[in-house]
């Protein structure tokens, strides 16, 4: 079974991982994936790979 992502979801399980294992920068991870910089600094410091659910807790 694959994984199930959101309509706007930028990246995957597997490059995240790689994002967070990398010692590149910033700019040179974003490049590679072509994505934000934001995005790179935020599966960065973040310790799970999970993409977390937004919203309201308490729908």
């Amino acid at each position: 079974m694959g994984q199930v992502l959101h309509g706007s979801a930028t990246t995957t399980e597997a490059i995240r991982r790689a994002i967070q294992h990398s010692q590149a920068s910033l700019r040179a991870l974003a490049k590679r994936y072509g994505i934000n910089q934001k995005t790179v600094a935020k599966w960065k410091k973040r310790t799970s790979v999970a993409d977390v659910p937004t919203g309201p807790k308490n729908p």
